[in-house]
C-alpha cells in the first residue's frame, strides 16, 4: 500500500458531479475505481500541495471566497468552479504526472 492509498477514502455519498475531494491530508473519492484514474490522482495531489502551501485553513477560505466571487460574477457554479485558481492550474497540469517535482511555489497565482 503506497503512501496516496493509505489517505483515500471512498464515499459513495459525494455529490453526483464531484468524483474527489481533497481535505487534508486525505483525498476522498466517490468510487474506489476512480483512485485508479492517474489523472484524476495526480489533479487531486496539485491540490494538496497547494493546501500545505497555504497551511491548510487559509486554502479553505481563499477557496470559498473565489468561488463566491466567481460565481457572483458569471451566475454559473460550474463555470465559477473552473475559474477558481486552483482548479485552474490542477486541470492544467493533471495530466503532466512529473508536474510537482519543478512546480514553483504559489503558482495558482500565475495568470493563465
Amino acid at each position: 500500500m503506497n503512501k496516496h492509498q493509505k489517505r483515500m477514502i471512498v464515499c459513495k455519498w459525494l455529490p453526483k458531479n464531484i468524483a474527489a475531494l481533497t481535505l487534508y491530508p486525505f483525498v476522498i473519492y466517490k468510487k474506489a475505481a476512480y483512485a485508479e484514474d492517474p489523472v484524476l490522482v495526480n489533479h487531486e495531489r496539485i491540490h494538496l500541495k497547494q493546501q500545505i502551501e497555504l497551511l491548510i485553513i487559509p486554502f479553505y477560505l481563499w477557496y470559498a471566497i473565489e468561488f463566491i466571487l466567481r460565481f457572483l460574477y458569471c451566475r454559473n457554479s460550474r463555470k465559477a468552479y473552473r475559474a477558481i485558481s486552483f482548479e485552474r492550474e490542477a486541470y492544467e497540469h493533471e495530466a503532466d504526472f512529473s508536474y510537482l517535482e519543478k512546480r514553483k511555489c504559489y503558482n495558482f497565482l500565475r495568470k493563465r
